[in-house]
């Protein structure tokens, strides 16, 4: 089974909860739930290769003459994070079906988690850098969306916006940093990549690259001093929290710095910068959760100081402490998640999460508080749990390193320190939540929650228990494969076991027990001390410095936007032309023996009618009616040069264009006023007119040296490979939906987003009508005359004929989608001229945004489907027929994606096009309205 599919299956489970009947909870859940445990399934079946020490791959070629390919990994480290991010997911699936009120749109939120989660498998299971960084993105984006789920409140808005800002500026340094590297390594393949760690390592540009991958991780990972973001988020849903920020989205930055592990930790940058950053954050983390009284805000603070634990470990440099920091993410993911839920529950039953005021809840839950507990415990690291052995050979692991040089022995110092501030704040959320007295001011009375809501707590809170007493039969081999995966081959001997004696990391953690134990006993001291202390708001800080920021773009937004686009384009013309002066004085305009097409009669007749359009059109650009007249000869004339130069199928394309162009910019000036006053000096007009006159010599000189020299083109390739390569005889054709497809699919997706962009600007504009032309003369009171009525519609069949001859006749004569596109609109569009918007609604309902969506995912499902011949994207085919009565005759698979290209020019000029002839049906101007 292709491991592709476990990323693919997540992706097309987006838009199952979506289609799911929203007043039927549990559907939404389990319709949600399908494809991720097939994805889980899947990874399961090839767990066994993996734990064996294999490394499961696919590669699909898209562009390899560039190193684009789309290519999937899938190696003990993947596998761990896969496991994961899918059983948990699964759990949080399970878990947010109970949490989320009925009010909530629970098809969009499970919509929006299944985005991520698929984002996040994207990101371990990428066999290519340039690859993982596109998933990288997308988790900010899904996590943008989680984040922000309850848009209502501002904390919420706020968050997201934080989270989204840190992380996606984090990303654009990744994405420098991945460049750099694959500039280095000279492919950005991951096993390329992890093979070169010496050459990385030993490379001028290392300083810079690791920098820049350091920042990626530690902004996503909520690393010192970019941690501020992470308790922001807790604004979101719990599922999100248990999710999101405990087990996978904060993970990811710890999975980059243990994939990129063999290759950029061979130098001393590494270990100092990594450790430093990694010691900061705990001890930050560990204090701060100690004052908080939001139980959210506790764990958040606490996820923060472990997240810094695991970077700790990662920057140490010794082989088991690369080991310790995997073990330490399992064993983090398990117990923060299922304390994040826990405290969903107790939000969820005492509608606060206030410590102050939600005291000795054992008695009116006790179940829940037994399994809050047990996590708790864990996360303190008592024994005979999972989050004990992992911290145990976490301060093991501080013994043995040499990161600071004489001042390492403050690492285990510090460590110790770290261990009983976690100890403190997990007994406070035991203690001052479970016990301490009676609830004070809850807006309802507690009680157990639904049957189903506890099970996925219970799973991980077993997973605690067991892991602890059995840590060797069940991570084992897990950690082992994810251990070869980060140290490149070498494996230390893993003491995976409940005893290691008596010795000096066992004092540590006795100490860091009872100190945490002293530490809360002496909370007020500490809460006393702490309220000298102003608290910092960090999204009034963000809030701060996002202003200071606006404020500084606008001063210089003021220095250059003079609100004149001549301005603009003077500046323009002044650097095109500093830009290109040495490149001129260079220029021979001595040419080679190259024969020149001979000026007859016809073409200079032709080019003079453009020039004197053209200078019309400037010279009457006041009158805005005539010049949209005269700059429609222009365009006619550059069709007629087409033809004239044996380019059939640029001139239909450019007489297409043209009448679309001219429709829509009568329609835009009907709106506008009906002449242009006189604004321009005689200084800017002689300005105006030697900046154009420089152009058009330099323009004409440029013209005259390509066409007296010989150049190489690739037209010869195109040309003898056409028929053969691409089963069609119109070169200009097969170029478009076959050599150069992906330029074409990247230019109607364009296309398709800048025509619902039109749309929706125009949405919700109300616009008076001009009551009288220039003249004050009133319009016609006949808008739509019988000659205009019956001509259009009697075009119309024959313009939908035409329309369909050119394209059917498009892979091998003049024509194709784009311009049978075109004359479709055109022929729908007159339908609107001639009898207006109202008659063409009663008779005919389109929807031209499906008309768009309809058009890209052919084109979409077209390139993918030469995948399933190992083809790389819009890989096109094509054979012969022959059938009776009709012959021979040829199919091609081309002919879908044109169709693809047909369907999202006829949506987007018709959305263009409608849209601003639906403006029209609003009241016209009166006097009397004066």
């Amino acid at each position: 089974m292709n491991i592709a599919w476990i990323i693919v299956l997540p992706l097309l489970g987006v838009i199952a909860p979506l289609l799911a009947n929203p007043t039927r909870r549990n559907q939404v859940a389990w319709i949600t739930a399908v494809l991720p445990f097939a994805a889980l399934l899947i990874t399961l079946y090839h767990a066994p290769a993996i734990l064996a020490g294999e490394v499961v791959q696919q590669t699909w070629y898209w562009i390899p003459q560039i190193g684009l390919t789309l290519s999937f990994r899938m190696d003990g480290l993947a596998l761990l994070f896969t496991l994961l991010i899918l059983g948990i997911g699964l759990l949080i699936i399970l878990y947010a079906r109970y949490y989320l009120s009925s009010k909530d749109p629970m098809g969009r939120f499970y919509s929006y988690l299944i985005l991520f989660m698929a984002a996040m498998l994207g990101i371990v299971n990428s066999g290519n850098l340039l690859q993982m960084w596109a998933f990288w993105e997308l988790t900010s984006i899904s996590s943008f969306l989680l984040i922000g789920f309850w848009s209502s409140t501002g904390k919420a808005r706020k968050g997201a916006r934080m989270a989204l800002t840190i992380t996606g500026a984090g990303g654009l340094a990744l994405l420098a940093g991945i460049l750099l590297i694959g500039k280095v390594v000279g492919s950005l393949e991951l096993e390329a990549v992890l093979n070169s760690g010496r050459l990385l390592v030993e490379h001028q540009w290392y300083p810079v690259i690791l920098a820049l991958v350091l920042i990626g991780a530690f902004t996503k990972s909520a690393q010192f001093p970019f941690h501020f973001w992470l308790p922001h988020a807790m604004s979101a849903p719990t599922p999100v929290s248990a999710y999101l920020h405990s087990a996978t989205m904060v993970k990811a930055g710890i999975f980059l710095l243990a994939r990129m592990f063999p290759v950029l930790s061979g130098h001393d940058a590494w270990f100092v910068t990594v450790s430093l950053v990694g010691l900061a954050t705990l001890l930050l983390g560990a204090y701060t959760a100690l004052f908080k009284h939001d139980l959210k805000g506790l764990l958040a603070y606490s996820t923060i100081s472990h997240l810094g634990l695991i970077t700790l470990l990662l920057g140490m440099g010794t082989e088991l402490a690369a080991v310790a920091a995997l073990f330490h993410i399992v064993n983090h993911a398990v117990f923060k998640a299922s304390l994040f839920m826990g405290v969903g529950i107790i939000d969820h039953e005492t509608g606060t999460r206030d410590m102050r005021q939600i005291n000795g809840l054992f008695k009116y839950m006790p179940h829940t508080a037994v399994l809050c507990i047990v996590a708790a415990l864990s996360m303190a690291g008592v024994p005979l749990l999972n989050g004990f052995l992992s911290k145990e050979m976490f301060f093991a692991e501080t013994l043995e390193q040499s990161a600071i040089g004489a001042l390492s022995w403050l690492i285990p110092l510090l460590a110790t320190i770290a261990g009983a501030l976690s100890v403190a704040y997990s007994l406070r959320f035991i203690h001052d939540v479970f016990f301490n007295g009676e609830p004070k001011g809850l807006k309802k009375t507690p009680h157990e929650p639904p049957r189903y809501m506890r099970i996925p707590v219970e799973v991980l809170v077993a997973l605690c228990i067991l892991v602890g007493i059995f840590p060797a039969l069940l991570v084992g081999d897990l950690l082992k494969s994810a251990g070869v995966a980060v140290l490149g081959g070498t494996l230390p001997y893993i003491p995976l076991y409940i005893w290691h004696g008596f010795n000096l990391p066992l004092l540590m953690s006795a100490l860091a027990l009872a100190g945490g134990i002293g530490i809360y006993a002496r909370r007020k001291v500490l809460f006393q001390f702490q309220s000298h202390f102003k608290e910092v708001d960090a999204n009034e800080r963000f809030d701060a410095w996002l202003y200071q920021v606006i404020t500084f773009i606008r001063r210089i937004e003021a220095l250059i936007d003079k609100r004149s686009l001549q301005y603009y384009l003077a500046w323009l013309s002044v650097a095109l032309l500093i830009l290109l002066a040495a490149p001129l004085l260079n220029l021979s305009l001595v040419g080679d023996n190259v024969v020149i097409t001979p000026l007859t009669a016809e073409v200079w007749a032709g080019t003079a009618l453009i020039a004197i359009a053209a200078l019309a059109t400037v010279v009457n650009n006041r009158r805005r009616l005539f010049a949209a007249l005269l700059i429609s000869i222009v365009g006619l004339g550059v069709s007629l040069a087409f033809a004239r130069f044996s380019a059939p199928d640029l001139a239909l394309t450019q007489i297409s264009v043209e009448v679309i162009t001219t429709i829509l910019l009568l329609l835009a000036l009907f709106f506008l006023p009906q002449t242009t006053p006189k604004e321009s000096k005689p200084g800017r007009l002689l300005r105006d007119i030697g900046l154009a006159g420089i152009f058009g010599g330099i323009m004409a000189t440029l013209t005259y040296a390509m066409l007296t020299r010989p150049i190489e083109t690739i037209s010869d390739y195109f040309l003898a490979n056409s028929k053969t390569g691409g089963g069609g005889t119109n070169v200009v054709n097969v170029i478009l939906v076959d050599f150069r497809g992906f330029d074409t699919f990247g230019e109607i997706t364009v296309l398709g987003i800048a025509a619902l962009g039109i749309y929706k600007l125009t949405a919700g504009m109300r616009l008076f009508l001009p009551a009288t032309n220039e003249d004050g003369l009133p319009w016609s009171r006949d808008k739509y005359p019988l000659i205009l009525k019956q001509v259009s519609q009697s075009i119309l069949p024959l313009a939908l004929l035409i329309s369909a001859y050119i394209f059917l006749r498009g892979h091998n004569l003049p024509g194709g989608g784009f311009i049978a596109g075109l004359i479709t609109a055109i022929a729908i569009v007159q339908q609107y001229i001639g009898h207006g918007n109202d008659w063409i609604q009663k008779r005919f309902y389109a929807n031209y945004v499906g008309f768009i969506a309809a058009g890209l995912s052919i084109a979409l499902l077209t390139g993918l489907g030469s995948w399933l011949w190992q083809k790389p994207f819009l890989t096109s085919w094509f054979d012969y027929f022959t059938w009776p009565v009709f012959g021979k005759f040829e199919l091609a698979s081309a002919m879908l994606f044109d169709l693809g290209v047909y369907l999202t020019v006829v949506g987007a000029a018709m959305l263009i096009l409608a849209k601003l002839g639906q403006l029209t049906v609003v009241e016209p101007y009166s006097e009397k309205e004066d």
